[in-house]
């Protein structure tokens, strides 16, 4: 392996950094611009100063790399990434690839809501693996800032004709006539009781992307459930990420609501992790 490598390995691990591998490998390649192939056959790396400070500033503060980056990986895309957006995770691919299956052999015009766009990972996604059908999504956030960080995600990746960005909190700026095939989200989760136990890195990670004021965390589940039927048309589609335990929650809330068809769909780390209900 590479000396370079090494001494960002040592660096990030003496932190405590678990997985301090594919972190310095991502700090050498990004910064040298080279790739792993052309650096462990002994292509010369020039900027090493800025590779160790950006290893030491890893360490010593605690930021996710993504955040020191710049940028994130999502479904093999590179997304800008900043504090105003959560980190784009492997899991909410799971998200993405469901809610693709549900609408992958429609030939109408195809209509998506995402509510909490945030970096625009699941809406860009959705764009790009539906290119070659009549798409339209609009993506909704409370948050300007994350809504400009998703529209330039958009404009990069060039789906910025598919993607519709407006401010909204939930369904506040959803008109009645605007109805949908599907409406997604990973909304926020995590119970604020949980706030002082979670990893160093989430607290770089904006608030009102995380965190629900509820005790179990399913209260913006319950206010997208609640009225989703007036912006559903006839046979569409709600799906979510969960977290750990809210399966149960999330389904109930559904039945409640007058939802069937009721999907659960587990990661890898077999933990329910995204539920799909059918109106």
């Amino acid at each position: 392996m590479n000396e370079v490598i090494k001494k960002i390995e040592k660096i990030l691990l003496s932190a405590g950094i678990e997985e301090y591998k594919q972190e310095a490998r991502l700090i050498v390649e990004s910064v040298s611009n080279l790739t792993l192939d052309k650096i462990i056959a002994g292509a010369e790396i020039n900027n090493v100063e800025k590779i160790i400070e950006i290893a030491k500033k890893r360490a010593s503060t605690g930021m996710p790399i993504q955040h020191i980056l710049g940028f994130s990986y999502f479904m093999g895309e590179k997304y800008i990434v900043n504090s105003d957006v959560l980190i784009p995770r492997d899991e909410t691919e799971i998200l993405v690839e469901e809610s693709y299956k549900l609408l992958k052999d429609k030939n109408e015009k195809i209509d998506i809501l995402d509510i909490g766009v945030g970096s625009g990972c699941i809406s860009c996604a959705l764009a790009k693996k539906l290119q070659n059908k009549n798409i339209e999504i609009l993506a909704v956030d409370i948050s300007l800032q994350a809504i400009k960080t998703a529209l330039e995600n958009a404009d990069k990746l060039d789906l910025i004709r598919k993607i519709v960005f407006r401010k909204s909190d939930v369904y506040s700026k959803i008109r009645d006539c605007e109805k949908f095939d599907l409406i997604v989200s990973n909304p926020p989760y995590i119970p604020l009781k949980e706030k002082n136990i979670l990893q160093r890195e989430v607290s770089f990670e904006p608030e009102i992307a995380l965190f629900a004021t509820d005790n179990n965390g399913v209260e913006f589940y319950e206010k997208i459930i609640k009225d989703a039927s007036k912006f559903l048309k006839k046979g569409g589609f709600l799906a979510f990420e969960i977290g750990v335990n809210q399966s149960g929650l999330v389904k109930e809330l559904f039945v409640k609501n007058g939802f069937k068809k009721i999907k659960i769909i587990k990661d890898l780390a077999n933990i329910d992790r995204v539920i799909i209900a059918h109106i």
